[in-house]
């Protein structure tokens, strides 16, 4: 039985790398990837952390520009009208130390880091206008969770009319069954799901 989407020519053509990339690391907060916190330490989520960490590393030494976000609230007044109870408890509040970057992923002295308040790390950030201004034509998102954030960011990036790549094994979600389902409908849609190998042969060739 033949795809339906394949004949319709959904993920027909690759997107490609461009000459100049970004790295976006999608709520590698602490709340997300350290198991003392309710939401943290997921196994995929875990992964995508260390495999991120070696990624970033790569692209620092090249120069490459890397913005971090964390999601964070003043309060739950503050907050949109999530449906996770668990987002009000206070760990996802500014000032809470599960609100801070995860110190693999991050470097102070080369990142943006910024708060966001939505799912996308380019909703109402100044992360467009970084990007921009270093002339990327290439976003490479990584981060958590996949059929959340990470996809919205994928869509965003996509909006503004950057290449988009998510390495594989730099995102991670709950759950395997939504994180492999959204990578799909990604990779038929949006951006080019690739190999972390390929990625970092990319960033190392520049």
């Amino acid at each position: 039985m033949s795809d339906p989407y394949d004949d319709l020519t959904y993920g027909g053509r690759p997107v490609g790398f461009g000459q100049r990339p970004a790295i976006a690391i999608i709520d590698l907060q602490l709340g997300f990837t350290d198991p003392r916190y309710p939401q943290g330490g997921r196994p995929l989520v875990v992964e995508a952390t260390g495999n991120t960490a070696r990624l970033v590393r790569a692209a620092r030494e090249k120069d490459v520009p890397v913005a971090s976000c964390a999601m964070a609230y003043k309060d739950a007044g503050d907050m949109p009208h999530w449906k996770i109870p668990a987002m009000y408890e206070g760990a996802f509040f500014k000032g809470h130390p599960a609100v801070e970057l995860d110190p693999r992923i991050y470097d102070a002295g080369h990142d943006l880091a910024v708060i966001k308040c939505a799912p996308s790390i380019f909703f109402s950030t100044p992360v467009h206008q970084y990007f921009t201004r270093h002339n990327v034509d290439t976003v490479i998102v990584c981060g958590c969770m996949t059929a959340g954030c990470v996809r919205a960011s994928v869509i965003d990036s996509f909006s503004h009319g950057w290449r988009t790549i998510v390495p594989e094994e730099c995102v991670g979600d709950v759950d395997q069954g939504p994180h492999d389902a959204n990578l799909l409908d990604i990779r038929r849609r949006y951006a080019d799901v690739l190999p972390l190998r390929e990625v970092m042969a990319y960033i190392e060739s520049r």
